[in-house]
């Protein structure tokens, strides 16, 4: 597979490697050989996956060394559970060792209902083990534009990145439209109005409100290459930035807290054609998100 003119929305988790690294330079660690499966998932009578649903190792972008993962979301829609986390987790103990930037392209719906206690673990491990590297001097760059989107604990780990790079397709939410309607009723949120999920956890409003640094086309190339914009970024991770930012989410809230939709807060950031962005062009939508959009302070 070459890099340009795939979806990234269509690839597997190992296309979505290839196309990210250079040619031959990719070493994968606890590959399908190893058999590393889920001890839970057979007490269920659900199938295993030989690598977890996620696949890590060592590559090369763009002339950079970097450590890998990415999630198949095909696979128990890229859940965590305790070897998938494990895995994510040990690349992450080791870029801090090796002093390597690390690349997650994250598609998951969060933790496995099956591996509840150990998914949630895996999440705090990975958590801790994201500050840890990037506290170290590595930068943790996220790549979000996969079927299953960054839900549940996946979103709270993307959170954590030095780098957030998304494409529309690319969703992004603690809490997925289903969990929330089941919750809060569906007056609260209608999880069959997709037109509306979209808008609220989308991509293109990730990238207007502060929570994505990045806004790419479907194209695995332009992933690529706004992947090694973040390697090149700097690392610098201090609290006066995570206070910096606690600050601006907290003003987010006051200022779009009570708005009902996306395009209230679309408007609400100067933009005079809110209701065109769902249809605009991912080049012609990152020209008005860098115009718009609101500021971010780098704790990702």
């Amino acid at each position: 597979m070459t890099a340009s003119h795939k979806s990234w929305y269509e690839a597997s988790a190992r296309d979505r490697v290839a196309a990210l690294v250079e040619h031959n330079s990719f070493a994968e660690f606890i590959g399908p050989e190893r058999r590393e499966i889920s001890p839970h998932l057979a007490v269920f009578d659900l199938p295993a996956q030989f690598d977890d649903g996620i696949v890590v190792g060592a590559a090369t972008i763009m002339g950079t060394d970097v450590l890998v993962a990415a999630q198949e979301g095909r696979f128990m829609g890229g859940a965590f559970g305790e070897v998938h986390g494990a895995k994510l987790t040990g690349l992450l103990r080791a870029a801090k060792l090796m002093q390597r930037d690390v690349v997650i392209a994250f598609d998951t719906g969060g933790v496995r209902l099956q591996e509840a206690n150990a998914g949630e673990l895996a999440i705090a491990e990975i958590m801790r083990a994201i500050f840890e590297a990037r506290t170290a001097g590595c930068r943790v760059v996220g790549l979000i534009g996969g079927r299953a989107g960054c839900y549940g604990g996946g979103g709270l780990i993307a959170g954590c990145c030095s780098m957030l790079i998304v494409s529309e397709q690319g969703r992004i939410s603690v809490s997925g439209p289903e969990v929330i309607e089941t919750n809060k009723g569906v007056e609260e949120f209608d999880s069959r109005d997709r037109a509306f999920v979209w808008r609220t956890m989308g991509g293109k409003h990730r990238m207007l409100i502060g929570g994505a640094d990045a806004f790419v086309a479907d194209d695995a190339a332009a992933f690529r290459t706004a992947a090694a914009a973040g390697l090149a970024r700097s690392a610098s991770l201090t609290t006066e930035t995570l206070v910096a930012e606690q600050n601006r989410l907290e003003r987010r809230i006051t200022r779009f807290g009570d708005a009902p939709d996306a395009t209230d807060i679309w408007a609400a950031l100067g933009i005079d054609i809110p209701d065109d962005i769902p249809a605009m062009p991912a080049e012609e939508f990152a020209v008005l998100a860098a115009k718009h959009r609101e500021s971010a302070d780098d704790t990702r």
